[in-house]
């Protein structure tokens, strides 16, 4: 018996919004060839999307920050080579080549097994989905979650604090989780918060309030901070920048007196010195320079 063609629409409505609360089908994604993969939410579900091209900066790129540099690549390495290795909490000053300096690790290790996966804060709800995508492929993957800042209580502070923590969910072997912060504990602090701190003889002890807020942070295995530079830091740093961009251009510029003044105003007129100002300032150099150097060829 047909059905009446009113209730034929009433199908075709529910049935296109239930296309609509549905994820997209997607191709599984070939790790051989691809190196990294954003994760994308849909509705209730979501997926793996490929990342085409990855940022091309490299580790000699990233300028003023060895020290950093040098720890988080020997926890990449110990990682990649199936020994024990901590997840990371890279935090400090903007600008300062936190999530750069994730990236350069892919462009390095990407031919060594590395992978990257790249999870928005509020996704972090979808971990064990993520790694369920994953576990058991010969791959090493950091799950990266960029200028993260939470509210205590939040869901994905839970999940990732349970994730870190190992005692509820935890990933498998072949996943550490790399995040980057502008906060040294991920969440805000107040002066409020040290009222309940109290002295047991004569030790200073954490409120209620502060053991909360360090409780996540403190599940990192290896803490990185970065800060803004010191104004002879600074200058090196774009000196260096310079140098790179005018090799790069195959030109020749003079790093005299009027390019450190020139290096310092542009910090100043920014309120920062870090390694993202004396890249803006070095491009801002150089291709002033190239430019009015050519300026009379074209006239």
């Amino acid at each position: 018996m047909p059905l009446d063609p009113d209730v034929q629409d009433q199908l075709r409505r529910v049935l296109t919004s239930m296309e609509l609360l549905l994820p997209r089908p997607v191709e599984k994604i070939d790790w051989r060839r691809c190196h990294a993969a954003n994760w994308r939410r849909h509705s209730f579900a979501g997926y793996l999307e490929p990342v085409a091209s990855v940022e091309g900066i490299q580790l000699s790129d990233l300028l003023g920050i060895e020290e950093q540099k040098r720890v988080v690549e020997s926890n990449t390495r110990q990682f990649l080579a199936g020994y024990p290795a901590n997840n990371v909490l890279l935090w400090g000053t903007r600008g300062t080549g936190k999530s750069s300096l994730v990236r350069a690790l892919l462009r390095a290790y990407a031919a060594d097994g590395l992978r990257i996966i790249q999870v928005d804060k509020d996704d972090l709800v979808s971990l064990p989905a993520i790694v369920d995508q994953v576990s058991g492929q010969p791959y090493r993957f950091i799950l990266f979650s960029d200028d993260v800042s939470f509210e205590v209580g939040e869901s994905s502070y839970k999940m990732l604090k349970s994730a870190l923590d190992g005692s509820v969910y935890a990933p498998p072997e072949n996943v550490l989780i790399y995040v980057t912060s502008n906060r040294r504990h991920l969440v805000p602090e107040f002066e409020t918060d040290n009222l309940g701190a109290v002295l047991v003889k004569n030790e200073l002890h954490h409120g209620e309030a502060v053991e909360e807020k360090i409780s996540l942070s403190g599940r990192f295995g290896i803490w990185v901070g970065f800060h803004a530079f010191s104004q002879d830091e600074y200058v090196a740093v774009a000196r260096q920048w310079v140098a790179k961009l005018c090799e790069k251009m195959g030109a020749e510029l003079a790093w005299d007196r009027k390019a450190v003044e020139a290096a310092v105003a542009w910090s100043h007129q920014k309120g920062d010195r870090s390694g993202r100002i004396a890249y803006q300032f070095a491009s801002h150099w150089v291709g002033q320079s190239l430019l009015r150097s050519a300026e009379p060829a074209i006239g």
